[in-house]
């Protein structure tokens, strides 16, 4: 029974099963409900910048942090005085230009420190000079000695020069051979500065300038038909005498002069009897000589006594100093010089210098003394220029100078020659005057000079 049951339950489940299938089977298929395509998403943008207003001031860049300066090294020990040295004749026959010289370089030192000395930029501070002079007693071997002794004692940076060409040629010699820098004037002697000197510097009329000078000045100051044509030329035997002899002797041709007389003399020498009465007959009007003393003052009292006057006279040397007119008197008048210098010329720092002269010897300085100072105005202006000690340096700065100095502008040549003006003074009345050049003239030129019988 239960089995019969059993397979009827079966018989049931089968045929619903049937019929669910067959129901399915009929129905409609459903439709497919359409999908909207799916767009490809936007690519994201990125978020907008936001515009920044640029501020009315430029943003200035912060400063780069600079990094610390090197220590400046200390500056080496400064010595306590920059010593320079001279080698001057206060005594013999050059002493009374030597006398002239030393005062000139005494009181410029003075000037300089009383200023507090020389910058010198090595030492980071001014140094003041110190000079030390020896007297040469007018010998050139003891001026040689004097030299070398300053150069291995004092250890001088720099050589301030003696007077007279003579004794610079002695000297010039040392400074070239220890290679010491050499100012030096009272001396006209160009042939020094023919032989290659590289240390040697002269701000001085040359020979080479006075010769061709001579005539310039007196066709420029005597009217044609009245000037002295007729020279009588007394040259002494050395160095300077035949270099400056020859060529007054050349530039008197070039100009329309004769020589009538062309004498020597020996050096120091007191007896022109025969010279003076050769240019007496020979009618010269011009005389030219170099004389030192005591030559320079027996040459004209012979001239006195032999009653010969020139016309005009250019003695360079003897007449140079104050104590020609205290001698001479008014026989001493009316010579002319090429001294380098008086102290009516207008340059800056010349009446201080007189004033100080004058407190001292009660007169203005002296002829030499104005190129003395200028030699060591020189030199300071070498030394701060250079920066340091070194005498090359020191040498080299010189060779470059260009400056105002008491005796004008003061340049050097290649030769160390100087481009300095040539004054002509002329004794008038027991006091120097200057007659050329016209700029600077303190008094016309005298001329012709008086005969001696009628002053």
């Amino acid at each position: 029974m239960m089995n019969k049951r059993y397979l009827n339950w079966v018989v049931r489940a089968l045929s619903l099963v049937v019929l669910v299938a067959i129901v399915v089977a009929c129905a409609p298929a459903p439709t497919a409900t359409p999908v909207p395509p799916t767009k490809a998403p936007e690519p994201t943008k990125p978020p907008a910048a936001t515009p920044t207003t640029a501020p009315a001031t430029p943003t200035t860049a912060p400063t780069a942090t600079k990094p610390p300066e090197p220590t400046k090294p200390a500056a080496p020990p400064a010595p306590a005085y920059i010593e320079i040295g001279a080698s001057i004749p206060l005594t013999g026959r050059f002493g009374s230009l030597g006398q002239q010289v030393r005062p000139g370089y005494a009181y410029a030192v003075k000037d300089i420190n009383d200023a507090g000395g020389i910058y010198v930029k090595e030492y980071d501070k001014k140094i003041p000079l110190r000079l030390t002079v020896y007297d040469d007693e007018s010998d050139p071997t003891k001026a040689v000695s004097r030299l070398e002794t300053l150069f291995t004692e004092q250890k001088v940076v720099a050589y301030l020069g003696g007077a007279a060409s003579d004794m610079h040629v002695a000297t010039t010699a040392i400074a070239e051979k220890n290679k010491v820098p050499y100012l030096g004037i009272a001396f006209a002697l160009h042939a020094i500065h023919k032989k290659g000197y590289k240390y040697v510097f002269s701000p001085f009329p040359k020979s080479v300038q006075q010769g061709p000078d001579t005539f310039t000045i007196l066709n420029a100051l005597i009217p044609e038909g009245q000037r002295p044509l007729k020279v009588a030329i007394f040259q002494e035997k050395s160095d300077w005498g035949v270099e400056q002899g020859t060529l007054w002797k050349e530039h008197a041709a070039k100009n329309g002069y004769t020589v009538v007389v062309h004498e020597e003399y020996t050096v120091g020498s007191t007896n022109f009897v025969d010279l003076i009465n050769k240019a007496k007959a020979a009618g010269a009007e011009t005389l030219l000589a170099l004389p030192s003393q005591p030559s320079g003052e027996a040459m004209f009292k012979q001239m006195v006594e032999l009653g010969w006057t020139p016309k005009f006279s250019l003695i360079i040397r003897a007449p140079e100093h104050v104590s020609w007119s205290t001698n001479m008197g008014k026989n001493g008048d009316y010579v002319t010089i090429f001294p380098g210098w008086h102290n009516a010329m207008k340059f800056p720092g010349v009446d201080k210098l007189n004033a100080a002269y004058q407190a001292e010897f009660k007169r203005p300085a002296d002829l030499l003394t104005g190129p003395a100072y200028a030699c060591v105005q020189i030199l300071a202006n070498a030394i701060e220029r250079a920066g340091t000690l070194d005498r090359d340096k020191i040498r080299d700065a010189i060779a470059t100078t260009n400056m105002m100095t008491v005796v004008g502008p003061v340049t050097f040549n290649p030769d160390g020659t100087g481009k300095v003006l040539n004054p002509m003074v002329q004794w008038q009345s027991g006091k120097l005057e200057i007659v050329w050049p016209l700029e600077h003239a303190t008094a016309k030129l005298v001329y012709p000079a008086p005969p001696f019988d009628k002053r």
